[in-house]
C-alpha cells in the first residue's frame, strides 16, 4: 500500500511538472492556420563532461547529441503521425539536413541564422529547435538504474533539455517544454524523447484533437 502512493505521489508531481515546463503563445492559433510542414533541425547541445577530452572531440561529441535528438524527434513524430494524431507533416530530416548544407549551414554555425532565415531555405511553414545540456553522452546509453541515494548526492541529474517550434514566418515563438534529464528519464536519447513528448502530448499544439476542440470553444 505504501509503495502505491509513493508510486502515485510520484506520478501526480511528474505530470504536473511537466504542465508547468511548458510554454504556449496565446496567439497560436491566429500564427499557425496556415501552417502544414515543420522542418526539425539539429539540437544546439553543450556537455559538461568529466573525462578530459579535447576541444576538437567535444565539439564532435556535441554535434552527435544534437543530431541525436534531431533523429529521436523524427521517430516519435513520425510514429504519431501514422496514427494520425497531428494536423501538420514533418518534413524528412535527411531533406533537411541536405538543404541546410547546400546552403553551407552547418551545425557551427546553424545558432547564427534566424527562424525566418532558416524557414525560408527549407521551405516550411515552422521551426522546430532546441538546447540540450547534459554532462553524460546520452545517446550512448546511460545508467537508469533507481537508488534514493544517488538523488541526494546529485549523481542522478544528467542535465537539461529544451523543446520549442517557432513560426517560420514571424520568427516569433510559438510553443516551449523544458524538461530535467536524469536517471529516470530514460536510457537513451530515444527513449528520453519518446517518455517526455507522451508526457507533454496532451499539450502539443499541432495535436488534432486539441485543435479541434480549441476550433469548437472558440465558435460557439
Amino acid at each position: 500500500m505504501k509503495y502505491f502512493f509513493f508510486t502515485l505521489s510520484y506520478l501526480i508531481v511528474f505530470f504536473a511538472s511537466a504542465q508547468k515546463n511548458i510554454y504556449e503563445t496565446s496567439t497560436f492559433d491566429d500564427l499557425t492556420q496556415d501552417h502544414q510542414v515543420l522542418a526539425i533541425v539539429p539540437f544546439i547541445t553543450h556537455l559538461d563532461l568529466e573525462n578530459k577530452i579535447t576541444k576538437k572531440e567535444l565539439k564532435l561529441r556535441e554535434e552527435k547529441e544534437g543530431y541525436a535528438v534531431q533523429n529521436a524527434l523524427e521517430t516519435y513524430f513520425s510514429q504519431r503521425k501514422k496514427k494520425k494524431k497531428f494536423s501538420i507533416d514533418f518534413q524528412n530530416i535527411k531533406n533537411t539536413n541536405a538543404l541546410l548544407a547546400k546552403n553551407n549551414i552547418r551545425y557551427d554555425n546553424i545558432d547564427v541564422h534566424t527562424i525566418k532565415e532558416l524557414s525560408e531555405i527549407l521551405g516550411v511553414d515552422g521551426i522546430i529547435s532546441g538546447n540540450l545540456e547534459l554532462n553524460v553522452l546520452l545517446s550512448d546509453g546511460v545508467d537508469t538504474k533507481f537508488n534514493f541515494l544517488d538523488y541526494f548526492l546529485g549523481d542522478a541529474d544528467y542535465g537539461r533539455i529544451g523543446v520549442k517550434i517557432s513560426d517560420g514566418a514571424t520568427g516569433k515563438l510559438l510553443w516551449k517544454y523544458e524538461k530535467e534529464i536524469n536517471k529516470k528519464s530514460g536510457k537513451n536519447t530515444d527513449d528520453l524523447i519518446d517518455r517526455m513528448m507522451k508526457l507533454a502530448a496532451r499539450k502539443f499544439p499541432y495535436d488534432r484533437e486539441k485543435r479541434k476542440d480549441r476550433k469548437m470553444r472558440n465558435e460557439e
